[in-house]
């Protein structure tokens, strides 16, 4: 049985999963709702997934692996309620991604808000290499000059495409960007590479992370890995669900750029 016990800032139970998962669902929805308002610069949440020893990966060397009842509840909280859903191409490729659904468990809440029936897609490649299933018309393709725009722009869509910086991404206007065009509420599930990125580039406003009773030694990748930063948060809150905690934790600090 899947009991939600919030931990932080007070004590309460939040729902229980198994027995009544939809008023469990909407009460986690209400527990993670986006500031109101949205910054007009946008809101980026990371999502991510650790082990109890630090990696990011579960034993086949993916995150999918770790999730459990609440983890796979909360991920779909979270895509419930965002805009966009901003990822590396190579986390596209290794978690084999396809293009988010809309999820009528938050019909109303985004019909509310003004938002589309699901989240937009937005595939971060410098070289501009997406799988071709993705590229339907609705994906946001992130990349740089270095791409060969012409056939991206063919394959995704002319309005479809971001560029971003010449050698690498600037996620500083990839998000300004994407929430020039509505796009404020912004959901960057990884992988580490581009979560040490949107740190190092002080576009991180909130981590959301799930750890797992998982021990897996090894080589596996941490949450984030790039450029060294020095960035406090506190807990927004830490919820209990059965051996697993879900924290929601807001960034204090921003680097010096």
């Amino acid at each position: 049985m899947t009991v939600l016990q919030l931990l932080l800032p007070g004590r309460a139970e939040v729902g229980n999963l198994t027995t009544d998962p939809e008023p469990a669902v909407q009460a986690l929805a209400d527990l993670y709702a986006y500031p109101e308002p949205v910054p007009a610069r946008g809101w980026v949440r990371a999502n991510m997934v650790s082990t109890l020893d630090g990696s990011a990966t579960g034993p086949g060397g993916v995150s999918g692996a770790l999730g459990g009842a609440a983890d796979k509840a909360t991920f779909h909280v979270l895509r419930g309620l965002a805009d966009v859903v901003l990822v590396g191409a190579g986390t596209v490729r290794a978690e084999g991604y396809g293009v988010p659904q809309a999820d009528p468990a938050f019909t109303e809440r985004r019909r509310s808000r003004g938002q589309q029936p699901a989240p937009a897609l937005a595939v971060v490649t410098r070289s501009g290499d997406v799988p071709a299933g993705l590229l339907d018309g609705t994906t946001f393709v992130v990349t740089t000059t270095r791409a060969d725009l012409t056939r991206l722009r063919e394959q995704a869509g002319p309005g479809q495409v971001i560029v971003a910086g010449d050698d690498d991404v600037d996620l500083d206007d990839a998000v300004r960007v994407l929430a020039g065009r509505g796009h404020r509420r912004v959901l960057l599930e990884g992988g580490p590479s581009l979560l040490g990125q949107a740190l190092a580039a002080g576009q991180v406003d909130e981590l959301c992370l799930t750890w797992a009773p998982t021990l897996v030694a090894g080589g596996g990748p941490r949450i984030s890995h790039g450029p060294e930063v020095n960035l406090t948060a506190r807990p927004a809150h830490l919820i209990a669900a059965e051996d697993v905690l879900l924290g929601r934790w807001l960034v204090q600090t921003v680097p010096n750029n």
